[in-house]
């Protein structure tokens, strides 16, 4: 078996109502859709999910232009796509950084060799350890009432865990805390994301307002590059800290360690690099003793599969609340088991339910693609590239 043809295609598919960030309306997810067609004529295929210059610095255009012109030609055409660990490790001797790009690499390798062995992902990943994984909600920033009627109706929906994205206000990180706690009591588990926006000081003085709330964790407080800061905020607050743009490859994981640096860990398979590679970060997680949280770049049912396989696969990571969401955020739902996704890059999104993912049965991540809904939504003035 050999690849023989790579396809790269740029989707943007509409939010049914923006999702706010620091300094971000995100109206429009701009991402890289992959087909590896093999020799036989089986097509493995991957959704990078969003793209943005400020998470991992990667766009549409980097990443085609590094899967079409470096990673297909030297390190794709004429391999067997079942050789993942030879082709990842290659991948990470030749190509520096571009995680987004080997990931959605990788993604597409483990859909093909789950077809070529007609098994479920996660049966490649070393089976079942959870039927589904647990979820948690993430509200977008907006008004105090916007975001607490959001947090009461997803405790509802039966999402146990509330992230609140900061808006880069302090006054307003607090309140929204403060009225999400009074809304739901004391058994909601409250996470506030402050992206790597605020400084040490402005981490410091919010926290401590913000200690008094019991929340579960607060995410990425300081810049991801000052895992110093990081460890001496966690030496002078109560609330637990998880790094999340901090901890990238794995040797910001062993600095977070070494540190002391934080409480626990967020994982996205494609800051981590594919899902080889969030294996070995889940191990030295694991190691570490530190809990982990699975993220998404919000995206397709196809974007959140590997996360779903992996998740129930890994023992370690099987225990803890996750959050990928990306096609309820695009499409504005609390589930899908009842309410159908049909305008999405997969024509069968993994069911969301009670507050739990469970991945798709079939073979490889078990998604069918919507190449109506593909070829309708292929990004503006972008062509899509293919490479033999």
């Amino acid at each position: 078996m050999k690849i023989v043809k790579v396809e790269a295609l740029p989707v943007s598919t509409p939010l049914k109502r923006p999702f706010l960030m620091p300094g971000t309306r995100i109206t429009h997810i701009h991402s890289v859709l992959l087909k590896l067609t093999t020799d036989d004529g089986l097509v493995g295929f991957g959704d990078g999910g969003d793209t943005s210059t400020w998470y991992r610095g990667e766009t549409q255009d980097s990443i085609i232009a590094m899967i079409c012109d470096h990673i297909a030609p030297r390190f794709l055409l004429g391999a067997d796509p079942r050789d993942i660990e030879r082709i990842v490790g290659r991948l990470d001797t030749f190509v520096r950084d571009n995680n987004q790009a080997k990931a959605l690499v990788d993604f597409a390798l483990h859909d093909l060799k789950g077809k070529a062995l007609g098994v479920p992902v996660y049966q490649l990943l070393g089976g079942k350890c959870a039927e589904a994984s647990e979820q948690g909600w993430v509200a977008s920033a907006g008004p105090v009432d916007q975001v607490v009627r959001e947090a009461v109706i997803a405790h509802e929906q039966g999402y146990s865990l509330i992230k609140l994205k900061s808006d880069g206000n302090a006054d307003h990180d607090v309140d929204n805390v403060r009225e999400v706690r009074a809304a739901l009591g004391d058994s909601a588990r409250i996470v506030v994301d402050a992206n790597g926006f605020w400084n040490y000081e402005q981490a410091l003085r919010t926290m401590r307002r913000l200690d008094r709330y019991d929340m579960y964790c607060i995410e990425q407080p300081v810049p991801y590059w000052d895992i110093e800061g990081m460890a001496r905020l966690r030496a002078r607050i109560d609330t637990p800290v998880f790094a999340d743009e901090s901890a990238q490859e794995l040797h910001d994981l062993k600095e977070i360690i070494d540190r002391r640096a934080a409480d626990g860990l967020f994982i996205k398979m494609q800051k981590a690099g594919g899902l080889l590679k969030a294996q070995r970060w889940l191990t030295l997680a694991r190691l570490a003793d530190l809990a982990v949280m699975s993220g998404c770049m919000i995206g397709s049912g196809l974007e959140a599969s590997p996360s779903a396989h992996l998740m129930i696969a890994n023992q370690w990571a099987s225990q803890f609340t996750h959050e990928n969401l990306g096609p309820l955020i695009i499409h504005g739902q609390w589930e899908n088991d009842k309410e159908p996704i049909e305008h999405d890059i997969a024509r069968n999104v993994p069911v969301f339910r009670d507050g739990k993912l469970y991945p798709n049965e079939g073979p490889g991540f078990g998604i069918e693609l919507n190449e109506e809904f593909i070829a309708a939504h292929g990004t503006p003035g972008k062509p899509a590239r293919t490479v033999r």
